[in-house]
């Protein structure tokens, strides 16, 4: 506007020289022509300089400078000008317009500079916003000259973002090798129209950077050439490296969910199912579409009411989680037992949205358990109480004791002669009477006592709220009253059973469960030592005897190396002929530190500790030995009889044991006789039968020795390759008087002669009982009315003194 105002001025200024001058064409006298060729280059390159509203503006001027006609000067005006004040002021005018024109244009010129610098800068701050806040990365591909530029935002060091361009050519780009090929095949099959843009994700390493980081680039053609080949290609790339991550842990996730064992359930706040995995589907029976955007109820259990159900999801929902076990309902509708676990999903709100409950199956595993417990705690034959259970029981009697003043008995039971009726009839027969006698038991406790098996045929009773001793007394007699019946077993066939009974009392015995237990086990012994069927109380003196077996148990382990040993012999008589048709080698031990030790107290610690087997050997070697003596000597040439225990008969090599004594002393098989018990050849039938054979094809005589006092039958010894019977001391202590051991005695001669057998009364100690003997053709006798068992030099002038008074008799 200033500028035109000047122009306006000068043109009316200069409007008389116009007039004086001659009309029509230009004076060629004038400095400048209007059309001179620096303004018009001036003009057009503001045209193309300034922006749309600037140009519009110009183009008005220039219309309006075409139709205004400026007066040429005449000639001489010039000189004229520079002559008069008048023309001083003209040019100084013009000169000061000019020069304000200039000025007005290069403010112009720098205002339209700045701004278009402002609009560079605010385009290159928005874009760094952009690329800053979307995360991406631009990047331009020239693909004629291999050129990438990629343009990204960093952080300078104040922690401000810039702008950051980089040029890169092929081959200075780094791509994961095993990522390269399918990125340049994406890129191929877009430049190639195949595809509408280029994508792909792959891994790459900057410089400065260490590790490899997963990227996603897209881009598509935008530019051809005229040929219409693509020559740049252009686009965005950004770090997917923890989205990647996140998708493969969430692939991760729903892996697990699909493999778990557990069902896997989401339901929002007003208890409906959105989501299930498969073992949901698996436990429940239910499917996905049976319970999605249904209640919870459906697994709802009726083992727990509604109002158990409502107080369950009220604490969830107060709590935010939950866990327990629950009963639930299948689809159909069968009830399982699990383990429930329920957790809330919160937003970043903090409310709680969603909910992920995980159940598991645990209806076998408690099953499982309760089978375990019932085990710990109960014996499986019998369904009794266990050992465990048992001092649990007495435990708590003692506190209900201790606290009402009273007193416990405690009852342990022992089955006489069990394993003789065990191995006899088998143990299918032994187990139905074990329970048998269970039941018995737990009849006679009652709902308030206790009756429990500890092993094999061991049982405990536990009464409770004792007075007395007499009370105590009357209940172990009506026990050995309850077994007089007969145990029905099989078909039809019954066994008799009587127990053993050792009693302990609480406080008087003992303060503890276990000690209770222990004396009355004490006291059980006791009760089978004097007889058996009968019951005995604790008393501390049993303690002794105890102490007594422990400290001879132990000393048995050095007899042998001590030669504390020895043994003895005791002859048989013949009722027939007169003359001493064998002896009995008997073994005895002299402790130093003991003393004298019969061998009822002895033999039977060496079966438990296992010496029998070496102290056997040491017996068989010994009394072949003497007999080897004997016959050197001439003396006497008769057979000697050795016991055997269950242990050697069971050992496998015990005929080969016999066979190598035999050879090494030199003694025929036919001198030796082997005597076992009724009992031991009970223990194992069917081994006790091989061993048995093989005895006999040595040569070796067997006798039963103790005869009456077992359980073997007639069918069973007919088959044994026995050749002697020895009846038991017992039936003959009371000969001639008591007439049922007369007749038991007379019935086992007559068997004995009809199997072909040897029979051998032992215990004989009088004249009338070897009188009633011989009248009664049992053929040979053994006792102290004939001789004492004595050394073996006492042996040989016993039997050399009795050969010569049967010589002089003759």
């Amino acid at each position: 506007m200033q500028m035109g105002l000047l122009l306006g001025v000068l043109l009316i200024m200069t409007a008389p020289c116009t007039r004086a001058g001659a009309p029509g064409g230009p004076d060629p006298s004038l400095p400048f022509s209007s059309d001179a060729p620096g303004m018009a280059s001036t003009a057009r390159n503001d045209l193309h300089a300034q922006p749309a509203a600037s140009s519009t503006r110009t183009q008005s001027v220039a219309r309006s400078s075409q139709t205004t006609v400026i007066p040429t000067p005449a000639p001489g005006l010039a000189a004229g000008l520079w002559r008069s004040p008048l023309g001083l002021s003209v040019i100084a005018l013009l000169v000061l317009i000019t020069g304000v024109a200039l000025v007005g244009y290069v403010r112009l010129r720098g205002r339209e500079t700045r701004l278009w610098a402002n609009r560079i800068r605010e385009r290159d701050e928005r874009l760094m916003l952009a690329l800053w806040a979307s995360g991406e990365e631009f990047w331009d591909y020239d693909l004629s000259a291999e050129e990438l530029h990629h343009t990204r935002v960093t952080t300078n060091p104040q922690d401000e973002p810039e702008l950051k361009v980089e040029r890169y050519r092929l081959d200075e780009l780094t791509i994961h090798g095993d990522d390269l090929a399918q990125v340049q095949e994406a890129l191929r099959q877009h430049l190639r129209g195949t595809t509408p843009v280029f994508a792909s994700e792959y891994r790459t390493r900057r410089a400065e950077e260490s590790s490899w980081c997963w990227v996603r680039a897209r881009g598509r053609v935008v530019e051809w050439g005229p040929d219409g080949r693509p020559l740049r290609v252009a686009g965005t790339v950004r770090t997917v490296t923890e989205k990647r991550s996140a998708e493969h842990e969430r692939r991760v996730a729903t892996e697990v969910l699909r493999n778990m064992d557990e069902a896997v359930a989401v339901f929002d706040r007003d208890f409906q199912f959105i989501s299930v995995n498969p073992a949901f589907t698996r436990i429940t029976g239910h499917e996905p579409d049976d319970v999605l955007d249904r209640s919870t109820s459906v697994l709802d259990s009726s083992r727990q009411d509604i109002e158990y159900h409502r107080r369950l999801r009220h604490d969830l929902l107060r709590d935010g989680r939950w866990s327990g076990e629950l009963w639930m309902r299948r689809r159909n509708g069968d009830e399982f037992l699990c383990l429930l676990r329920i957790s809330s999903v919160g937003e970043r709100d903090g409310r709680r949205s969603h909910y992920i409950a995980v159940l598991s199956d645990i209806t076998e595993k408690k099953r499982a358990e309760q089978e375990l417990r019932y085990l710990a705690n109960y014996d499986p034959l019998t369904g009794l109480p266990n050992r465990t259970l048992l001092l649990e029981r007495i435990a708590a009697a003692i506190v209900r004791a201790r606290a009402a003043q009273s007193r416990i008995g405690v009852l342990f039971i022992d089955l006489d002669r069990f394993k003789d009726i065990n191995d006899s009839l088998g143990h299918g027969v032994g187990d139905l009477i074990l329970r048998a006698v269970a039941t018995r038991l737990h009849a006679f406790a009652g709902p308030h006592q206790t009756a429990a098996r500890l092993s094999g045929d061991e049982f405990m009773l536990v009464l409770e709220n004792v007075e007395t001793d007499a009370q105590i007394s009357d209940a172990t007699q009506r026990l050995i009253a309850a077994f007089e019946a007969p145990v029905t077993y099989g078909d039809r066939q019954e066994a008799i059973i009587s127990p053993s009974i050792g009693v302990s009392v609480y406080p008087d015995d003992a303060r503890i469960a276990s000690e209770l237990i222990r004396h009355a086990d004490t006291a059980m012994y006791r009760a089978k030592a004097v007889g058996r069927r009968t019951s005995m109380r604790y008393d501390a003196a049993m303690d002794l005897d105890v102490q007594r077996r422990a400290t001879l148990s132990a000393a048995l382990r050095t007899v042998l190396d001590r030669n504390e040993l020895s043994m003895v012999y005791q002859p048989r008589l013949s009722l027939n002929g007169g003359h001493i048709a064998g002896v009995e080698a008997l073994l005895r031990w002299h402790s130093p530190e003991h003393g004298q030790i019969h061998p009822t107290q002895f033999i039977p610690l060496t079966e438990e500790n296992g010496m029998i087997l070496e102290i056997g050997q040491w017996a068989l070697r010994e009394a072949c030995r003497a007999l080897a003596t004997w016959r050197s000597a001439g003396l006497m040439d008769i057979p000697i009889a050795v016991n055997v225990s269950s242990l050697q008969l069971l050992r496998g090599d015990f005929p080969q044991v016999v066979e190598r004594v035999l050879a090494q002393t030199g003694i025929p098989a036919n001198r030796l006789e082997l005597e076992l018990t009724e009992s031991v050849l009970m223990d194992n039938p069917a081994e006790s039968s091989v061993s048995l054979q093989q005895f006999r094809r040595l040569g070796v005589n067997l006798a039963i020795d103790d005869f009456g006092t077992g359980y073997s039958s007639l069918s069973y010894l007919k088959r044994l390759p026995i050749t002697m019977l020895k009846i038991d001391k017992e039936f003959i202590d009371d000969l001639p008087r008591d007439t049922d051991d007369a007749a038991i005695t007379t019935t086992i001669i007559a068997m004995g002669h009809s199997l072909g057998l040897t029979v051998v009364a032992e215990g004989v100690e009088t004249a009338s009982q070897a009188q009633w003997l011989r009248d009664h053709r049992c053929d040979e006798i053994q006792g102290y009315w004939l001789a004492e068992p004595m050394p073996a030099e006492s042996i040989a002038q016993f039997v050399q003194a009795r050969s010569w008074a049967e010589t002089t008799a003759s």
